[in-house]
């Protein structure tokens, strides 16, 4: 396996925007839009698509359940188009305060919501006349004037990576998607994820090796080793404390799952009682190390093996400011030595030393 590298952007300013264009530049891979209670992942991507030329453009993620499937498909098919074949459709289903809060969309179903909806936008995409009787949507419904409609639209392919962290969405995800979108990710544990992904990929003839593998990472390239990881630890606490119900957090789950079951638990207990520098200070130093590139370049290096020998093939980088505050030269060098640091070690498998720039499905 080789290592690729994307970004994750906030490209909603001229710093922003310029960003993403230098990261291109610089050989990212791809860049990944966010989409949450703020603005939109799809119309960004639309004006990246005019401003770029070779990088990826990838949701991270839209919402499902916040639009109908035909319009996701719509937009892909659009972005798609405006983007000469670059654009990756990462979709997941969010949360219930997000979902039921927000948009007034009831949060039930989603691993079947997410199966039906990509079942729906690939029949769009692939140009069949649309029919889909399941038990989320029906289409056309029933006892209406509605008809099977079919897209006069080219049939075009729509890569959708899932955004997934329980064990039946990352089966499903093994199953159908063309990706994985994952977090709360550590390559020592990384058979809580992988395993069900590559179990699912089986039931359906395919291998993990047929997905793109993306896991978010921060980078911070640092000589201060102990106040960056203790920092990037401490970020953690509001995902413990917020990130979902009292009784229901995905992300927990997920942190149980590769034995922090009883340090996540006690982070929300403190948030949830409002001392949240407690909550912060418990949350254990090595999460902050494990699921991040943080310290020296060897420390670093030593971190990407284990993602590489894991099987990941995408990192999606967190890099500091992301050029939203107009600071463009501290995350783009970060950047430039962290796709250095990259091509080191795939040039440990491969015998040859370069940056690792677009996949073959760019441009």
């Amino acid at each position: 396996m080789t290592l690729r590298v994307g970004v994750s952007a906030l490209p909603y300013t001229a710093a922003g925007i310029d960003f993403v264009r230098e990261a291109e530049r610089l050989g990212a891979d791809s860049v990944w839009v966010p989409e949450f209670w703020a603005f939109d992942a799809l119309t960004p991507i639309g004006y990246l698509a005019a401003r770029t030329s070779t990088i990826r453009l990838a949701t991270g993620i839209v919402q499902l359940g916040a639009r109908t499937p035909a319009m996701l498909a719509m937009s892909a098919l659009s972005l798609q188009a405006l983007s000469g074949g670059r654009f990756v459709l990462g979709v997941g289903t969010s949360g219930p305060q997000v979902m039921e809060g927000w948009h007034g969309v009831r949060f039930d179903r989603p691993v079947l919501r997410t199966r039906e909806t990509i079942e729906i936008v690939r029949a769009i995409a692939s140009g069949e006349r649309l029919e889909h009787d399941g038990e989320v949507y029906t289409l056309p419904l029933s006892g209406g004037d509605g008809r099977s409609l079919r897209s006069p639209v080219p049939p075009t392919s729509i890569p959708i990576y899932v955004a997934a962290l329980g064990p039946a969405n990352l089966r499903l995800t093994g199953a159908l998607a063309d990706g994985w979108i994952g977090n709360s990710f550590m390559p020592e544990h990384a058979a809580v994820f992988l395993d069900p992904i590559r179990h699912g990929a089986m039931s359906t003839g395919r291998e993990l090796a047929d997905l793109d593998l993306v896991v978010a990472v921060g980078v911070e390239l640092t000589d201060d080793v102990d106040e960056a990881a203790r920092r990037h630890a401490e970020g953690y606490a509001f995902t413990f404390g917020a990130m979902g119900s009292a009784t229901h957090n995905f992300y927990n789950d997920a942190f149980e799952r590769q034995g922090f079951g009883d340090d996540v638990r006690e982070v929300q207990r403190l948030w949830l009682a409002g001392d949240r520098e407690a909550a912060r200070r418990r949350v254990p130093v090595e999460i902050g190390l494990r699921t991040n590139l943080v310290g020296t370049d060897d420390l670093v290096r030593e971190r990407l093996r284990l993602y590489r020998d894991a099987g990941i093939t995408t990192l999606r980088a967190g890099l500091p400011g992301d050029g939203m505050v107009g600071d463009l030269e501290t995350p783009l060098d970060q950047l430039g030595r962290l796709l250095d640091l990259v091509s080191e070690v795939n040039a440990e498998r491969t015998g040859r030393a370069a940056r690792p720039g677009p996949s073959p499905a760019s441009g």
